[in-house]
């Protein structure tokens, strides 16, 4: 028994990784460091910001960007005409219907309509009525092709 604690305890040596070596773990961040973006991609992903300030100042200048947007978009909400005069213009509909039934709304007006026109355009008198009732001329009736 002396000698079980004369010995040092054994240390572990498996990998972490039962798949990969030791050595394949190392190369693997040189591996992806390789294979990893350029700063230019990164820009158009808008993971890093397209700027020329220093790091330091990047937050700031984003900060300053954003409190502009936000003051030029209050600015032109304060300045937007209110809804009679959009509705004068014909930007928005005069309807009170809701958002999403103003398409079928606008549909069926333009239905009705071209219904309401067909219906005016076989009750219509012939050239020939419109000459006896004196609203057209002899000379101007249309030559009806038979």
């Amino acid at each position: 028994m002396a000698e079980a604690q004369d010995t040092p305890p054994a240390i572990d040596e498996t990998p972490i990784s039962p798949v990969r070596a030791a050595n394949q773990r190392r190369n693997s961040l040189e591996k992806h460091l390789t294979h990893r973006p350029d700063v230019q991609d990164l820009k158009n992903k808008n993971i890093l910001l397209n700027t020329n300030a220093a790091p330091a100042l990047q937050s700031k200048a984003l900060e300053l960007e954003r409190q502009r947007a936000t003051d030029n978009l209050k600015k032109g909400l304060a300045h937007r005409p209110d809804r009679e005069t959009l509705v004068e213009r014909n930007i928005l509909p005069d309807s009170t219907a809701a958002p999403a039934l103003q398409g079928h709304q606008r549909e069926l007006e333009r239905h009705m309509r071209a219904d309401s026109l067909e219906k005016g355009l076989q009750s219509r008198p012939n050239p020939q009525e419109l000459v006896k009732k004196g609203i057209l001329e002899e000379d101007e009736a249309p030559v009806v092709d038979t």
